[in-house]
């Protein structure tokens, strides 16, 4: 499939401005009650553009949103863009400590702040935090503002003082190569880092990610990735205004609401993390899926077997393996006409633009099949992370080779397999172990729903596996018969030497498993 390039509105205001004129009654968000048409979403983005300006927020400065995935963050983020400020979304999983250290790396001027999602309340959470860069705090969306914080009325109430010339102008001023977000990472390697991607970068890379998909206006997508998360915000909340499909944010994943979604709305297109996935095998009996044409499963490490449950059980026109990272938008992915085994073993081709080596120690390339780290070059590579030189010197090397840490594959056809990270593999008696290969492994073993496996220290061969299995439906975690099988059909050293039940596997706030958080219950179990 050829991918046509990407309109020439070089920054996201513009695009928008483009689409909500030649579309303008393309419904591009709904969310319960709320429906929101590319014109009014173009409106609303203005208002919130005009609010920013009158508090002082100038061409550069940072502002940070904090709240669950819904028609306001949508209406923000956009609103953010037009006045020419960069977005540094917050988790919704963040605590104080962490809410608070990310708005001072960024230096943060103003904070959009989401109250009583989940019973909390954000603003209190920062309430004595010491944030000297950040001058406003807004209610994001309404509700009552806590003391020393403005409503969201008021907030907008305030964009009167600014005239819709100056803030047309100001939009139109953003540059190509402008900086459009800072990306936090997920912090399970140590304190966040904060990504930088300009307004070009993002509308290249998520135009030729919706052209492979194949989004298209009149599909309907829920949004389930945090839009503090980069799908989320660039798969999701930009790739639907990209190519007028309707985005459907969900604020919380329950495999229940999601399946009565599918059913109820005629959900077109789907995407996720493995967990999710499994999640929704799970609960595949007696419900009507035909409308999905199109299913994205995204990971570092997508279990081979899942893809295949996903195309026996599921009809779909398209089931698309990917790869990405924060650092370097779109990398890879599966194509239109490829068979099912380059899919399931496989995250698929660069996208266009994009180059992928897989190197050894020596930094020399491997050759085909032989597993070493993945270093990604092109116009996806972030600029760097926000005032942070040295880590963006490990990362990025004087080439512009982006070095991500995973541990992937090249056949000969330039597919591009992710064996797992580099530094979640294990050594079991002078054997490289990957989890994500033993964890395809054994999800073949039809005692096994899901699995996570890491490595545990072990006197006697200094490392082995530990397996965390969810037994399939119905059934109890067989313990003896999954070591049994594993035996019988994996090498030696891949072998779990434990098999631990659990009722649901750890995820982190992007809807991976949570690999730091089974360390951590490895370390109480001993």
């Amino acid at each position: 499939m050829e991918v046509q390039p990407v309109p020439a509105w070089g920054t996201i205001p513009r695009m928008l401005r483009d689409q909500a004129s030649g579309h303008p009654d393309v419904e591009v968000v709904v969310a319960g009650p709320v429906r929101l048409t590319l014109a009014e979403l173009a409106a609303r983005a203005g208002e919130v553009a005009r609010a920013l300006i009158a508090l002082g927020v100038s061409p550069g400065d940072r502002v940070a949103v904090w709240g669950p995935n819904d028609p306001d963050w949508v209406v923000a983020a956009y609103g953010i863009w037009d006045a020419g400020a960069v977005i540094a979304p917050l988790s919704t999983r963040f605590k104080g400590l962490e809410a608070a250290g990310l708005l001072r790396k960024t230096g943060a001027k103003v904070l959009l702040a989401a109250e009583g999602f989940m019973g909390a309340s954000y603003l209190e959470m920062i309430e004595d935090a010491e944030l000297p860069d950040l001058q406003h705090r807004v209610v994001l969306g309404g509700g009552p503002a806590p003391s020393g914080a403005l409503g969201w009325a008021d907030f907008l109430a305030g964009g009167a003082a600014v005239s819709a010339g100056a803030a047309e102008e100001r939009a139109l001023g953003v540059g190509r190569d402008d900086l459009a977000s800072i990306m936090a990472t997920s912090g399970t390697t140590g304190a966040p880092k904060g990504v930088m991607l300009h307004h070009s970068q993002l509308l290249r890379g998520y135009w030729d990610w919706a052209e492979l998909v194949t989004l298209r206006e009149g599909d309907r997508y829920p949004i389930i990735a945090p839009f503090s998360h980069g799908f989320g915000i660039n798969a999701g909340l930009l790739a639907c205004v990209l190519r007028r499909a309707t985005m459907m944010p969900v604020a919380l994943f329950r495999p229940e609401e999601l399946m009565d979604l599918i059913e109820r709305d005629r959900i077109s297109v789907l995407a996720g993390a493995p967990p999710m996935f499994f999640k929704i095998l799970d609960e595949l009996e007696g419900r009507d899926v035909s409308s999905l044409r199109v299913a994205i499963c995204g990971a570092a490490a997508v279990p081979p077997e899942l893809i295949r449950r996903l195309v026996d059980r599921v009809g779909l026109d398209r089931m698309i393996n990917a790869y990405g990272l924060m650092e370097g938008t779109v990398v890879s992915m599966t194509r239109a006409g490829d068979p099912v085994e380059v899919i399931a073993s496989s995250t698929g081709r660069a996208v266009p633009g994009v180059s992928v080596r897989v190197v050894g120690e020596d930094g020399k390339d491997l050759p085909p099949g032989e597993p070493g780290e993945i270093l990604v070059g092109g116009y996806g590579v972030m600029r760097g992370y926000w005032r942070d030189p040295e880590r963006t010197a490990e990362a990025v090397d004087p080439g512009g080779w982006l070095h991500t840490g995973d541990i992937g594959t090249l056949d000969d056809a330039g597919n591009l397999a992710i064996v797992d990270r580099k530094k979640e593999m294990f050594i079991v008696s002078g054997f490289n172990a990957y989890p994500a290969e033993i964890e395809g492994l054994l999800l073949r073993c039809p005692l096994v729903g899901q699995v996570a496996v890491i490595g545990v220290p072990d006197a006697e061969v200094g490392e082995v596996g530990r397996a965390y299995v969810v037994p399939p439906p119905g059934t109890a975690v067989d313990a003896e018969g999954i070591i049994a099988w594993a035996r019988a059909n994996m090498s030696n050293y891949k072998v779990p030497r434990r098999v631990v039940a659990l009722d649901a596997l750890p995820v982190n706030a992007n809807g991976k498993i949570d690999k730091p958080a089974l360390h951590a219950l490895a370390a109480e179990e001993g």
